[in-house]
């Protein structure tokens, strides 16, 4: 059962970075990251029966990327291209045809948001999005960084906190005051 319905055809999940290095067992795992899987699914479900976009991102590093600490960076080596760790989550059931969004592809460039260097506002404005929903991890990174650049694109935001988990989970409290003060519907 979706957390959200209905869904509608100007509408796209945006599901951030379930990835494996982002789950239990991988290089910069969350807390519950896995446990997000079967949610997010029945998200996908609902939004592909109601004709609603399915867009997908993922961290896609370069090998030695600056944002890995080795090369002054905050965080350990994760999601290098083409590697397990950068692969969607195996239980994942993203369909064939959902959009696949890379960021932070660049050596010299990080990028926290799905909109970031990507072209992903230009797509959604081109295929009549008008609402994003925005689910993943981490809340207090990435999923952060996305829904506020969607709310800064122009798009309508709703966030699906339940089925998103925070690096530090006592950031979420700000997090969520700072996404409300952005426009973004927080749902729980």
């Amino acid at each position: 059962m979706s957390l959200i319905e209905p869904y509608g055809p100007r509408d796209a999940l945006l599901v951030v970075d379930l990835q494996n290095d982002f789950c239990e067992g991988g290089a910069l795992a969350v807390n519950g990251g896995a446990a997000l899987v079967p949610g997010i699914n029945a998200e996908i479900a609902a939004a592909r029966k109601a004709e609603a976009l399915v867009v997908a991102s993922r961290d896609w590093h370069p090998v030695d990327h600056v944002s890995f600490a080795h090369r002054g960076g905050p965080w350990p080596v994760h999601c290098v291209q083409d590697t397990d760790g950068a692969a969607f989550h195996p239980d994942l059931a993203l369909p064939a045809d959902a959009v696949r969004v890379s960021k932070a592809t660049a050596f010299d460039a990080d990028a926290y948001s799905a909109f970031d260097g990507t072209g992903l506002a230009g797509y959604l404005r081109d295929k009549g999005i008008e609402r994003v929903i925005v689910c993943g991890l981490a809340l207090d990174v990435c999923v952060r960084a996305t829904a506020l650049d969607a709310r800064r694109e122009g798009f309508a935001v709703r966030l699906l906190e339940a089925l998103c988990a925070a690096v530090d989970p006592a950031a979420e409290q700000e997090v969520r005051q700072a996404l409300i003060e952005a426009g973004v519907e927080v749902r729980p």
